[in-house]
């Protein structure tokens, strides 16, 4: 069957359509993304502004169309933190909801760790052993580990790039004392989770998922995308901690000159990269494999389990 997963994150509308049956890989088979940057629209209560609800119903709208276009039998349509945690959220999902038709599923933080944790598994395979996951959002920081498909253990901390970035680091480029009071805060924050981590044990692969991962791994030297999925992209500790400085003393503009960085995403860049090298530093990671899949693969690998075979 043909499925469509329509995620609304806190930096795009993503729909992607997939051919999919049971006990068989996802193959995709287009994709349609739109930059809305939901985190970054909150007004100072903490509500999605007017102009960017009516943004998000148009998208939705539009990925709709796209969808039908597509021939997709079935969506699935979710939204993470930016919905979840706005102050507005449940006015949010029903006017999505009477302008669509549209019935967004707000996955808790938990579980995206849960479902990006899957995705990672089915991924790597059994062979991979004890697994740890991050995951760096426009709105959260998703961490699972574990040695099934199902993670021993799985948190959601609010350290998204993108929530950072408006929330923290201003200017362009960003003040030096910004950057290191950033620092300091997201290290804390990780630092009271690790403990939760680590008493499970040492794992035995480290994967990063997400575009903000993909990014960091590419400016650092890893093969481009269009080299294919199965090419192993590896992003290391020491290239984090030789890049940020770099970053933080960019602009904008000049992020966007980095190989494989696209316009919409420069801004976050940076904070994305603390939020990285704090947790590969705090869980003691010197090096860690980039994983093609993430949330999305994993909704839809849990809606193919619920099929009949």
């Amino acid at each position: 069957m043909r499925l469509g997963v329509l995620d609304v994150g806190s930096n795009t509308v993503h729909l992607l359509v997939v051919d999919a049956h049971p006990g068989a890989r996802p193959l995709p088979a287009y994709s349609h993304k739109a930059d809305l940057r939901l985190a970054e629209l909150l007004d100072e209560a903490g509500a999605i502004s007017d102009a960017g609800v009516e943004r998000l119903v148009a998208t939705v709208q539009e990925a709709l169309q796209v969808a039908e276009d597509k021939g997709v039998e079935s969506v699935l349509p979710f939204a993470t933190s930016a919905v979840r945690e706005a102050t507005n959220g449940e006015e949010v999902l029903r006017r999505v909801g009477l302008e669509t038709g549209v019935e967004l599923q707000v996955l808790s933080g938990e579980d995206e760790a849960r479902l990006t944790f899957l995705a990672a598994r089915r991924w790597l395979g059994w062979s991979a052993g004890r697994l740890l996951v991050l995951d760096i959002g426009g709105g959260s920081l998703e961490i699972a580990f574990g040695l099934d498909e199902e993670p021993d253990v799985a948190v959601s901390l609010p350290q998204g790039a993108g929530r950072l970035t408006a929330s923290s680091l201003p200017g362009d480029p960003p003040d030096p004392e910004d950057v290191r009071a950033l620092r300091r805060r997201v290290r804390a924050e990780i630092a009271r989770v690790v403990s939760e981590f680590t008493r499970y044990g040492t794992p035995d692969q480290v994967v990063g998922t997400s575009k903000t991962f993909k990014q960091l791994a590419r400016i650092a030297g890893a093969a481009r995308s269009a080299e294919g999925l199965y090419v192993q992209r590896e992003l290391t500790r020491s290239d984090l901690e030789e890049w940020v400085p770099r970053l933080a003393a960019m602009t904008v503009k000049e992020r966007a000159e980095l190989p494989g960085v696209s316009d919409g995403r420069a801004r976050q860049l940076l904070a994305g990269a603390l939020v990285a090298e704090a947790a590969m530093d705090l869980f003691g990671v010197e090096t860690l494999e980039i994983c093609p899949w993430a949330l999305r693969e994993g909704v839809i690998l849990r809606r193919l389990d619920h099929l009949p075979a």
